[in-house]
């Protein structure tokens, strides 16, 4: 079926406000690469099929070795290609491989990837990167006009581009997985009591919260989402026997985790900061606990209830559980659902998630589209699926009689890019990224 030519045509034209990317700073794309960088190991074609594809790699039989091979600084990128070949045509059709591919296309012209064009591609990359690339391949090749970046360097990223990549601030090391020497290192506070574990908090929110869009919380890998009300005379103890190196149980651990995590959740909402959390599937290979991933939207339902005031971002349609997610969003008000990633885990489940969700659910709580990316380049390929498949989704619903085309057009917008600059409050935070953009210049 073709998808209505004015549908297609305005989602083409507008832009997204990238909900999610996990970008290193441009500069450090511009520097050499260093060798075990896990963030950039290397920089040649190799890397636009690091984040994520090679997980599909692994999957379907690349053995950790020759991964790290493919990856390595001191393989010719040519050589790489024996590598790859193999088990490219068992991935070239999964989510992660198109994006990547089209990437490859929009960046560099190059319809498929081969043993003749590896080197080629390199040196577009190379070419490609000099100072402002970022936003080229952002605002002129993606489409996106803005993006939100959960760093993977930093609590708070202080990014060379603040109007152009607004910041998350990270909420793991702050309590659900407590790092008391990082947080002495940067506050400066000898952290002894609970009392000086919130001041550390405090900390970060009074130096960062005005900059940041939102508080995220990755937790889910390493824990249920379980975070139960522990009061403040049970984790004062457990923090001071914590903090004087003295070991707790894992129950006790959770309780502390459990308690520093909701005072960041009411400092954030204090601030109206929405609160990102991390659902469902994982990143990597051979490593996802399943009965966990199921149990993320169970263990989170308490805490709904207990900050009803607090604006809650769910991610990656929770997937495979997405169905439970659409319960979750038509039931709470404050629940707001992000497709970050989710276009690239499975485009047609996505697809599909959309319709149900317009629905079912109020529209203004969908936001359609996070890159996921730690490299730039991949952002666009996956932002071309996200495209294809939000268009396919409004013109389905269009043809099956459930909106009007008119309805469907008048949704684009919102959906691309309206929703999120409301929730986030992107008019204020747009203003304090320029006046920080303004200050920057000035030093510089």
């Amino acid at each position: 079926m073709a998808i209505t030519t004015m549908i297609q045509e305005l989602v083409k034209a507008t832009p997204f406000i990238d909900t999610h990317e996990h970008l290193i700073e441009e500069s450090r794309r511009l520097a050499a690469p260093a060798a075990g960088d896990w963030l950039y190991p290397c920089n040649d074609w190799s890397y636009l099929f690091m984040h994520y594809t090679q997980e599909d790699l692994r999957v379907a039989g690349m053995s950790r070795d020759d991964l790290a091979r493919f990856h390595a600084i001191d393989v010719d990128p040519a050589d790489k290609w024996r590598l790859f070949e193999p088990y490219w045509p068992r991935v070239r059709h999964t989510g992660y491989g198109q994006a990547a591919m089209r990437s490859i296309q929009m960046l560099f012209g190059e319809a498929e990837v081969s043993a003749g064009n590896v080197t080629r591609i390199t040196d577009m990359m190379h070419e490609l990167q000099r100072p402002g690339f970022y936003g080229h391949v952002l605002r002129e090749v993606a489409g996106v006009e803005s993006c939100q970046v959960n760093s993977l360097e930093a609590i708070f990223c202080e990014t060379a581009q603040p109007e152009l990549l607004y910041q998350d601030l990270s909420t793991v090391q702050l309590g659900s997985g407590l790092d008391l020497p990082k947080l002495r290192e940067q506050t400066g506070l000898p952290l002894e009591t609970l009392r000086q574990g919130y001041e550390a908090i405090d900390w970060y929110f009074e130096r960062y919260g005005a900059q940041a869009v939102a508080t995220k919380n990755q937790s889910a890998y390493e824990r249920r989402l379980n975070y139960d009300d522990v009061p403040a005379e049970v984790a004062a103890p457990l923090f001071e026997r914590h903090a004087a190196g003295r070991s707790l149980s894992a129950r006790e651990m959770k309780a502390l985790q459990d308690h520093l995590w909701r005072y960041t959740v009411a400092c954030a909402t204090a601030r109206g900061l929405p609160v990102k959390m991390h659902t469902g599937y994982y990143a990597g290979a051979d490593r996802m606990p399943l009965d966990r991933v199921s149990r993320n939207l169970q263990d989170l339902c308490p805490i709904l209830q207990d900050f009803p005031n607090t604006k809650f971002v769910l991610m990656h349609i929770t997937y495979p559980y997405q169905d439970e997610l659409l319960g979750l969003a038509k039931q709470y008000s404050n629940v707001h659902v992000d497709l970050c990633w989710a276009w690239i885990l499975n485009p047609i489940a996505t697809k599909n998630f959309v319709k149900e969700f317009l629905v079912s659910a109020p529209a203004n709580k969908l936001l359609t589209f996070g890159g996921d990316f730690i490299s730039v380049e991949n952002v666009a390929g996956h932002a071309s699926i996200a495209r294809q498949g939000l268009a396919r989704a409004l013109d389905e619903l269009a043809a099956e009689g459930w909106l009007s085309e008119s309805a469907a057009l008048d949704l684009v917008e919102p959906l691309m890019r309206g929703n999120a600059w409301k929730l986030f409050n992107m008019e204020h935070k747009t203003s304090v990224a320029r006046a920080k953009a303004a200050g920057l210049a000035a030093v510089a």
